[in-house]
């Protein structure tokens, strides 16, 4: 089978290296490196052996098919002026995988068609947090897990290597399939509103409405609104606003003491100058990075479910890796903290699997 110029750029970038760097460590001369990521020639089998040992990815990934890239202006990154380029590059590489993934899934599991429309139409991101709440019937309550509720709605849910600590969430179309990235090194907190904020790209974004810094704005605007609706702030916020009194709130929502704070001043139930000083006092307690009785972290309900079907079949984790011909902690890292996969059989099964529907709820 031919070589796979697409794969050989994704391992590459998987482990945060440019193309000289690779050269250098797997012994091949860098005018090499550019020539197999361009398709203009291919590496011998001696070659071949070399990038697989650089990059710890078996020598028949790079013999699979291509795989499909994604462009960085058709990906939505959070925290994007933070970030390297090679920590943006090694988390597309993770979203190139993860369609890989997803394929493999898709032939043997059933899911619903994703429920999440385009609703730049309602002209502002508080208002099209209204319509998809009413969409999606959970009236002005709080939602008690982000990440069930994107499952639930057809969202692919996946995590980010741990590595990537500037890069706090990601998401994109492919097709009529919306994925999302998180990091799961963030508070739970922080973690919930970096779902609603990818949700907003989502449903704002798709077809490129807004870019840049707009797009961020706007994106955190729907989360805003979308984890705490306005009415329901009206209802239930602390009065009067102390810091002590928004901690305990939060948990009602299940968002950071900052983003209460906000919420409260967005919707003027705290004046200029009680949000400004709750400001200060969150950054001198530090709860920004520390977030104050922090609430448990949200786990996926569709990957338990994936992988306890698969033991059933007599397939592990392993096994997927081997099937993928990934690195076992490629597939580790894309689940890490939404799943905790368990030992099982370590046969794998050759027969495709016929699986139910998975039934998720919100």
């Amino acid at each position: 089978m031919a070589f796979s110029s697409s794969r050989l750029s994704i391992a590459r970038r998987r482990r945060g290296l440019t193309k000289q760097a690779l050269a250098a460590q797997a012994g091949v001369a860098y005018r090499s490196i550019v020539a197999y990521e361009r398709s203009e020639t291919e590496p011998t089998e001696e070659a071949t052996a070399k990038l697989a040992r650089a990059t710890t990815f078996p020598t028949a990934f790079f013999l699979r098919q291509e795989l499909d890239s994604l462009p960085i202006d058709g990906v939505s990154f959070r925290s994007l002026a933070r970030m390297t380029a090679a920590q943006r590059d090694r988390a597309l590489a993770g979203g190139e995988l993860a369609l890989e993934l997803v394929d493999w899934i898709d032939e043997r599991f059933a899911f619903d068609e994703p429920d999440v429309p385009d609703l730049r139409a309602y002209g502002t991101p508080e208002a099209a947090a209204r319509a998809l709440r009413v969409r999606w019937g959970l009236g002005d309550k709080p939602i008690p897990n982000m990440l069930w509720l994107l499952e639930a709605k057809g969202v692919r849910v996946f995590s980010l290597a741990e590595e990537n600590v500037e890069v706090d969430a990601y998401s994109f179309w492919r097709g009529r399939q919306p994925l999302v990235f998180l990091n799961t090194m963030k508070s739970a907190e922080h973690s919930r509103f970096d779902a609603g904020h990818e949700l907003g790209h989502l449903v704002l974004h798709q077809h490129g409405a807004a870019v840049g810094r707009e797009a961020e704005t706007q994106a955190n605007a729907f989360a805003s609104a979308f984890l705490m609706p306005e009415s329901s702030i009206t209802a239930h916020a602390p009065s009067p606003p102390l810091l002590s009194a928004l901690i305990e709130a939060k948990h009602y929502w299940k968002v950071s003491v900052a983003a209460l704070a906000y919420r409260m001043h967005v919707v003027k139930m705290l004046s200029t100058w009680n949000y400004h000083s709750l400001c200060v006092e969150i950054q001198t307690r530090n709860y920004r990075t520390n977030e104050p009785e922090p609430e448990p972290r949200e786990v996926s309900q569709v990957w338990p479910k994936v992988f306890a079907a698969l033991r059933e079949e007599g397939t592990t984790h392993r096994d997927v890796a081997r099937q993928l011909d990934w690195p076992l902690e490629e597939l580790q890292a894309l689940v890490f903290q939404l799943v905790v996969t368990k030992g099982g059989a370590t046969r794998s099964t050759k027969a495709r699997t016929q699986l139910k529907k998975l039934h998720l709820t919100t």
